[in-house]
């Protein structure tokens, strides 16, 4: 029953606005020349619900002047105005989307598409991406009316500004997504080649184009030709694949990701329903389309390696179609590397090493014999779905749910018409050069075994699909908690393919296609400041986990118990994340600032004040002996500490072992914040901790000795700590090549991460972009590094010591690099142990420290030799620190012993026992030294697990 409606004050309203009409008769009936006032109903109730919008909310009662709003829009006068109030309300949230399309705001701004008034298509747009990130089901409709064409046309024009061309992108990527009729009509319109105008426009690394604008470009044409063979045609013949190569090398990971999820789906695997008829016309242009998939497998190739997990994501995705479509010619290359008796390629795999090196297919062709053109009659895995693979525990399959609504077109009957009895209809597909496929084969392992899990995952699932079967003994991480086999609150061991891509600290896909909250990082550069603080570090800011299973990674959907035999070939391949997330974006607030940003600045000034005041302090500093300890933690590390930081602004020392163990104590109240393991890999080995980010919410970097780099958030708290991102910052940038001896250093002013390993130079990583710099630095030396430090004072400069007593200074603003080189070490055992700037500005002071046990001080630009040596420890030094402001060093020894030392060279003190108190426990071999960057106090770590910190 409608609720009763005669007693509403809105009558009253009505009754006024009649009155008004009315009381003008008289008098324009006593004077014809009399003007008639029109009604100032609807502007007075725009204004009502302008003042609305500036003190209501989602929690207060809703505007009730909504309904009139939709009537305004018929009166043109008004038309403009409250267009723009409608567009500032449905930004308050997915909740306003949902009240306005409920009170019946959809057919009226249907028809606003076909007036061609220019001053409301940038607020029309507008209003359509509100309402398509909140329902994709409009994208029927848009079409019926020939809306997209609209879009089309906004799209094309230049005088809209970059941001609102992206909304028109995204609106046209949700009306092709997964619709095959709206993909027809935006081919007809000319969608494409609009596209790829303006990606070509944009080049290169153009600093007016707008990352969102070319990251909508590129999701917009993956979209309108995934799994349609009309427009992967068209963008083939457009030449697409070399028209995304530079976009590849972008700065922002959003927009790679995007172009790798488009050159993904332009790979053509016999998915398309509607292809019954083209079979001649195929044969035709087939050489053509090698020549495509030959271009795209190349590109994709270059960003296996790339820095942000979010691209490898897509890569994963992308080589998992390829492989679909080449299955047999990949599966015999795999089969001739992984031998027999072994059922884990990872173990073969130097000997996958040297593909890439030989640069040519010959040694593939030698081993495997002349490729022959094998028919793709591949029911899943040859028939068999044996049951150690991860995809047969995990019965991935009924309606799974790692397919979001894009890459399940429910309504073109893919999974019927493609495949019958498990075996698909696409042509067989020629083989590309056989070398081609081994690069494929070994790119696929090497995201196996990437630092990312989900990653990880997402490349067995790949290799899977080839028919190699991963074997994985341990369970994957979750990164929501993680603890020690041993430890009892550790969750039974999880199928291989937990966490996958679904796991909810990523994406959460359980809203089916509500459009999640994520903090979609600024892309605006970084305000330069005196230290600078908040960089944009990482392109996943993650939610708080939604799923309460204790393993937060796992997904139990996901865990059915389907019959392998039954599945359907299409769900065999992970579905992409990039267009989900990115969907994100628009049903975020646009229009307003977030709130928190006060905030963080409040605390970055405090920080910074303090920063200050303690350099100062420290610069003042006459020094002490620093022997007197402060605190004595045992943490129980098999394998003693091998490497320790002290957190600037609170009592916190992090700690790491061999193991790759990580642990987090208080000094100040002696408890144990949190642990955990820093991977489940059993390659193990901890090369170094820094700190990212120290005036702000700080971030924990890990480097381990495989050059391998991970990025921790919220690492201080009991379980909390999130993976933020992971990358390998050496291998995969020089095939063949396993390190085990890693440096690496972090800079804060410029945002670089420094590394190197068995390799001939050091390898520069801006870890805003996540991108590798283009060119490494040479090391210059034929030796290997062995220690790295970056001045953390003048940006873009760091020094190296060398295995064989060399010591170089670089500076990456130059064009060679290389600013000096000298040779301080000469004795027996010269290997430097440790290197690093003097405190204080001069930014060629360096003090240098070898095995043999002397310490260099040297001012490298002016002279070659040393200006002061000290023997501290005879032959058996083991670490090195130098304050970063107050003039002091220390050096430790395997000999159980602690040497502090002034910058002139004076021996200030001695550690050789813990306090009395520790019952005078001996240290043993000293692996760390560490300073606190704004205080005097020095933390040590020993091999007998002890971490101790003098004052």
């Amino acid at each position: 029953m409608l609720p009763p409606t005669h007693q509403h004050h809105m009558w009253d309203a009505w009754d006024m606005a009649a009155e008004i009409c009315l009381s003008q008769l008289p008098s324009l009936v006593a004077d014809p020349n009399a003007e008639y006032q029109p009604s100032p109903f609807f502007s007075e109730q725009l204004t009502a619900f302008e003042v609305w919008l500036d003190h209501g909310s989602e929690h207060k009662k809703p505007p009730e002047q909504l309904p009139i709003v939709l009537q305004v829009l018929l009166s043109q006068c008004h038309r403009f105005r409250a267009l723009v109030l409608l567009g500032r309300f449905l930004d308050m949230g997915p909740w306003a989307v949902d009240l306005a399309l409920s009170v019946g705001i959809f057919p009226y701004v249907l028809k606003l598409l076909q007036t061609t008034t220019p001053e409301l298509r940038q607020i029309l747009v507008f209003i359509w991406t509100k309402i398509l990130a909140l329902d994709k089901s409009c994208q029927v409709d848009l079409v019926k009316d020939g809306g997209h064409a609209y879009f089309i046309r906004f799209l094309d024009s230049m005088e809209a500004y970059p941001e609102q061309r992206a909304m028109a992108a995204f609106v046209l990527a949700v009306i092709v997504d997964g619709h095959r009729r709206g993909q027809e009509a935006c081919i007809e319109a000319g969608l494409i080649h609009v596209c790829l105008k303006h990606l070509q426009g944009s080049m290169p690394n153009d600093a007016q184009t707008e990352p969102l604008f070319l990251q909508w470009l590129c999701l917009c044409l993956g979209k309108l030709w995934e799994d349609f063979t009309e427009a992967q045609t068209i963008g083939r013949r457009a030449d697409a694949p070399a028209i995304y190569v530079p976009l590849l090398s972008e700065p922002q990971p959003e927009v790679r990701a995007s172009a790798v999820f488009s050159l993904g789906t332009l790979l053509d695997i016999g998915f398309d329903s509607c292809r019954d008829g083209v079979e001649g016309d195929e044969e035709c242009d087939d050489d053509e389309k090698i020549r495509a998939e030959i271009s795209i497998i190349r590109s994709l190739l270059t960003v296996v390696s790339d820095g942000s997990p979010l691209v490898r994501a897509e890569v994963a995705v992308a080589l998992a179609r390829f492989a679909f479509g080449h299955k047999q010619h990949l599966k015999s290359i795999a089969a001739a590397y992984s031998k027999p008796q072994s059922n884990s390629l990872l173990g073969s795999l130097p000997s996958l090493a040297h593909i890439k090196t030989t640069g040519s297919g010959s040694i593939v062709s030698s081993q495997i014999g002349p490729l022959t053109r094998v028919g793709n009659e591949a029911v899943v895995r040859d028939g068999r779905v044996s049951t150690s693979s991860p995809l047969a525990n995990a019965g991935l399959m009924h309606g799974s749910p790692l397919s979001d609504d894009s890459s399940q077109h429910s309504d073109s009957g893919i999974l019927n018409d493609g495949v019958s009895n498990g075996v698909v209809n696409h042509m067989r597909p020629k083989p590309l050069d056989s070398a081609i496929y081994s690069q494929c084969v070994l790119a696929m392992c090497t995201l196996a075994k990437d630092p990312s899990p989900r990653i990880a995952t997402l490349g067995r699932r790949v290799l899977s699909i080839i028919g190699i079967e991963q074997v994985v003994t341990k369970p994957v991480m979750s990164m929501g908690n993680t603890s020690r086999p041993g430890d009892p609150t550790t969750a039974a061991p999880t199928p291989s393919l937990a966490g996958l891509v679904r796991s909810s600290s990523w994406f959460d896909m359980n809203g089916g296609h509500l459009p999640l909250k994520f903090r979609t990082p600024p892309v605006s550069p970084p305000r330069q400041s005196f230290l600078p603080g908040m960089r944009r570090v990482c392109s996943l800011e993650f939610r708080p986990h939604l799923i309460n299973s204790p393993d937060s990674g796992l997904a139990d959907p996901l865990l059915g118990s389907g019959d392998p035999s039954a599945v359907s070939e299409r769900s065999l391949l992970p579905p992409s994340t990039i267009y989900n997330w990115s969907c994100g974006h628009f049903s975020k607030p646009l229009l307003t600032a977030a709130d928190d940003t006060e905030e963080i600045l409040a605390r970055r000034e405090e920080r910074e004040k303090f920063a200050l005041e303690h350099i100062a302090k420290c610069q003042r500093s006459s020094v002490s002996k620093l022997n007197n300890p402060i605190a004595c933690w045992d943490t129980r590390f098999e394998k003693g500490t091998k490497t320790a930081l002290l957190q600037p602004f609170s009592p916190i020392v992090v700690a790491a072992d061999e193991n790759e163990r990580i642990k987090i104590w208080n000094y100040e109240e002696a408890t144990l914040l949190n642990s955990f393991d820093n991977h489940d890999f059993p390659d193990k080995g901890i090369s170094k901790l820094c700190l990212v980010n120290e005036l702000d919410v700080s971030l924990l970097l890990v480097a381990s000795c495989n050059g391998n780099i991970r990025i921790w958030k919220d690492y201080d708290q009991k379980d909390k700590q999130k993976l933020v991102t992971a990358f390998s910052s050496i291998q995969g940038h020089k095939p063949g090549v396993r390190c085990s001896n890693a440096v690496v250093d972090w800079q804060q002013q410029s945002g670089y991460l420094y590394a190197s390993g068995e390799v001939s130079s050091i390898m520069l990583w801006d870890l805003e972009k996540e991108q590798q710099m283009v060119n490494p630095i040479p090391s210059s030396s034929d030796c290997s590094i062995s220690a790295l430090s970056a001045s953390q004072v003048h940006g873009g400069q760091l020094a190296a010591g060398f295995v064989d007593g060399s010591v170089r200074l670089y500076d990456v603003r130059t064009p060679d690099m290389l600013v000096c080189s000298t040779r301080p070490h000469t004795q027996q055992v010269e290997r430097v142990v440790g290197i690093s700037f003097q405190p204080g500005l001069d930014p060629a002071k360096i003090v240098s420290a070898s095995q043999a046990g002397d310490i260099q001080f040297l001012d490298i630009r002016n002279h070659k030799d040393a200006y002061l040596t000290i023997d501290a420890h005879r032959g058996s030094l083991s670490a090195l620190a130098v304050h970063r402001h107050a003039p002091i060093i220390a050096s430790g020894s395997a000999k159980q012993l602690i040497k502090v030392f002034s910058l002139e060279g004076e021996q200030l003190g001695t550690i050789r026992y813990h306090h009395p108190s520790f019952m005078a426990q001996k240290i043993g071999s000293v692996n760390c030294l560490t300073f606190h960057p704004y205080q005097v106090l020095l933390a040590a770590g020993s091999a007998d697990a002890c971490v101790s910190i003098h004052s």
